[in-house]
């Protein structure tokens, strides 16, 4: 994607409350693109987010269409292997990787960070 550091938005989900990715992660990753706020946007699953997510059909529905909307979708591997989910998690579709040093370059370079 060719879109410049200022230009690309990390959503940090961390919060272990459905509601909270349906109402707000969620929908603002899905519009950013959509409406054009943002030229590239990454939503990073980190913490309880990733046990929740891997529970849930309805969080895993809506995922797919942040997937179609054009959203990366990553989750922390330390997180998903501490909850025992790292392989549900890339069953559907994320990036499953350790994320502290990606999310410090992301930082260091200037992206713009929102987290949930």
């Amino acid at each position: 994607m060719d879109a410049l550091p200022s230009e690309s938005l990390c959503i940090i989900w961390s919060s272990a409350d459905a509601e909270v990715a349906l109402n707000m992660a969620f929908m603002y990753a899905r519009n950013s693109l959509f409406k054009g706020w943002w030229r590239r946007t990454r939503l990073l699953v980190w913490g309880p987010s990733a046990r929740v997510l891997s529970e849930s059909p309805e969080l895993q529905k809506e995922l797919e269409s942040l997937r179609e909307a054009g959203v990366e979708l990553w989750a922390c591997k330390a997180c998903a292997d501490k909850y025992g989910v790292a392989e549900k998690l890339e069953t559907l579709g994320l990036t499953v990787q350790y994320t502290g040093q990606p999310l410090t370059d992301m930082l260091k370079q200037g992206w713009k960070v929102l987290t949930f």
